[in-house]
Formats: C-alpha cells, sequence, structure tokens
C-alpha cells in the first residue's frame, strides 16, 4: 500500500491521484487508510463558479458533478482543475491508519477532493445545485498522508465547514505577515469572502498595521465595514489592474488573493510594494500570468502559492471565528443566504 494512494489510481499508472483521471472509490479499506460516510461537499469557490456559468441552471449543475464524481471516481472540476473538500462520519479505520481517527469521529477532511475517492449513492437528489455546500450520501477515502479534522461541538456543522474549508490561508496570512514586521502593510482581495475576511483578522492579529479590504461592490464594502475587518475598504474589480492600483494607493507590503475569478494576478502585482509579497489563494490563478506580468512590470515581489496546508491550520481558523464578532457574523450571513 502507499500512503500516496498510488494503489488507488486507475489510470494512468504511476502518477499519484491528483494527477490520475480516474480512481478507484471502492469503500473497502486498505490497511492505511480511513473511509467515510458522506454527509456533505463543500465544493471550492473556483469551481463552482466555473460549472454555474457554464451549465447555468442548478439542476444542470447538478448533473455535471455526478457526470464527474462517476467518471473519474472523485470530484475534480475539468476546467479548474479544482475540487473541494467534505464533512462526514468514519465508518471503518484500516489497523495501519496513522491519522488517529476513530469509527463514529465526525470529520471534515482537509485535503481536495481532486485527490480523494469518492462516490455518491443518491444522485444529489437533496442539492438544488443553488450552492456550494452539497447535501449528499456516499463514501470517500483517505490514505495515509491525508488530512482530517475532527468537527468541533461548539459549531454548527455548516459553519465549521466553511471555516475548514478555507483555514489555509489565514495561517499563511498569519505566517507571511509577521514575517513582514510589526506594522506591516496589507491588503485582501476578496476581503468579504470566506477565506478573504478570516485573512484580515489574521494579518490584524500577526501585527499588521494598515489594512485595506478590497471587494468589488458597495454591499461588501458595507459589510466589511460593519465588521471592523479593516482601516480602509475600497471597491474595484480585482480583475483590472489600473482600478486595482488607483483604489489601493500606497503599495502594500503583502497581498492575500482570495477571489475565485481569473485574471487578478497584474492588480495584485501593482498593488504590492518594491521587495513585497504576493499570497495567491484563488485556483483561478494562473503562473504564467503572474510571473509573466511581474517581469513585464518590473515588480520585484515574491509571489507564494497558498497550498492549503500550515501545521494547525485548522485549530488557527476556528478559534479567529469564535475570537472575532464581526468574522462570525459575515460567515453566519453567508450560510443564511445559501440555505
Amino acid at each position: 500500500m502507499s500512503p500516496y494512494g498510488l494503489h488507488r489510481v486507475l489510470e494512468p499508472a504511476g502518477v499519484l491521484p491528483q494527477q490520475a483521471q480516474r480512481l478507484d472509490p471502492d469503500p473497502t479499506p486498505r490497511a492505511d487508510e480511513v473511509v467515510v460516510n458522506v454527509e456533505k461537499l463543500n465544493l471550492d469557490a473556483a469551481s463552482y463558479r466555473q460549472l454555474r456559468e457554464e451549465h447555468g441552471t442548478g439542476e444542470a449543475v447538478r448533473a455535471a458533478v455526478l457526470d464527474i464524481v462517476e467518471a473519474r471516481g472523485k470530484m475534480q472540476n475539468p476546467v479548474t482543475g479544482s475540487g473541494g473538500m467534505l464533512l462526514g462520519t468514519v465508518v471503518a479505520v484500516g489497523p495501519e491508519s496513522p491519522l488517529g481517527l476513530k469509527v463514529g469521529d465526525r470529520i471534515a477532511t482537509l485535503v481536495s477532493l481532486t485527490l480523494t475517492p469518492l462516490r455518491i449513492t443518491d444522485g444529489l437528489a437533496a442539492w438544488d445545485g443553488e450552492g456550494e455546500q452539497v447535501p449528499c450520501a456516499g463514501t470517500a477515502v483517505l490514505f495515509g498522508r491525508s488530512i482530517a479534522a475532527v468537527l468541533p461541538d461548539d459549531l454548527p456543522d455548516g459553519l465549521a465547514l466553511s471555516v475548514l474549508d478555507v483555514c489555509g490561508a489565514p495561517a499563511l496570512t498569519d505566517r507571511v505577515v509577521r514575517d513582514a514586521g510589526e506594522g506591516a502593510s496589507v491588503c485582501v482581495f476578496g476581503g468579504g469572502g470566506k477565506s478573504g475576511s478570516l485573512s484580515l483578522v489574521a494579518a490584524r492579529r500577526a501585527g499588521a498595521g494598515r489594512i485595506v479590504a478590497l471587494v468589488p461592490t458597495e454591499r461588501e464594502a458595507e459589510a466589511v465595514r460593519e465588521a471592523g475587518l479593516a482601516d480602509e475598504v475600497v471597491i474595484a474589480d480585482a480583475r483590472d489592474p489600473l482600478a486595482v492600483a488607483e483604489a489601493v494607493g500606497t503599495p502594500v507590503d503583502v497581498t492575500v488573493v482570495c477571489v475565485d475569478v481569473p485574471g487578478c494576478e497584474h492588480g495584485a502585482v501593482l498593488a504590492t510594494a518594491q521587495g513585497g509579497t504576493v499570497i495567491f489563494f484563488s485556483m483561478a490563478t494562473s503562473f504564467a500570468a503572474a510571473a509573466l506580468g511581474a517581469e513585464g512590470l518590473a515588480a520585484d515581489v515574491r509571489m507564494l502559492i497558498g497550498n492549503g496546508y500550515v501545521p494547525g491550520h485548522a485549530a488557527f481558523a476556528l478559534n479567529l471565528l469564535r475570537a472575532e464578532p464581526g468574522v462570525r457574523a459575515l460567515f453566519e450571513s453567508r450560510e443564511r443566504q445559501t440555505a
């Protein structure tokens, strides 16, 4: 058995599960595997947006997700390459599993659906296709090198899932802002969203000085102001580099990109001071656009790809939610809107 799940790859042979075209979702656990009864999927924002834009109606989106999982044995959007994560209950644990989980644990996976063997058994009958959280029945398999968090008792499942879906963003923001030094200036693209709002409070707690939230609409701007998450809230289309640069004004030391649309790379570069850092958390980010854009703008900036994993990231994000009423209010508002 491979702790990376190589034995679950059906085609092409010899690649890691995330690169595979098809995985084996058989729910019989191998020695180091954990099997989960799935209760809910959480599609990543970029993937859901793309599916909705391509297919239009919720019914068509539901059919598209079913087709992907049936064909691939996992949920990996063929356009964005991204997937999401899931919530469920552990039903089997192999004798050599190192994850520390036990039968009956209710968990959220902290590895992507793009590498998680998955079966859906109810045809997504309870999902109308109108939101990123997908109630469903099925099974999933975790490998020896997978990551999962036991769901907290003090938070509703949907709220915890929303936080855990993006927990890598605030944890890495915290690390980078601390490295930048006390009083560093920070701009978060998408500051009204899940990862963006958590990243704003992470930056503040890490010692940031000037904190700017960039959002696309006045409605989001007002929500961020009411939550008290930033010193400045500016409105601009993150895909318009000149509008971004004008809105942000003096470039910042750290820019955090948490929007789910392509084309934000050049604006992020222009918003960042020479010698500063850009963190890209969006699955819609283009490496070529970021690298060549920085070169073309003669920008000496460090660019990081947020990979979703920082040790302790789950507990860190959940504690931010518990400690920051403004962030919790934003998350709960999103929950109500998608209920």
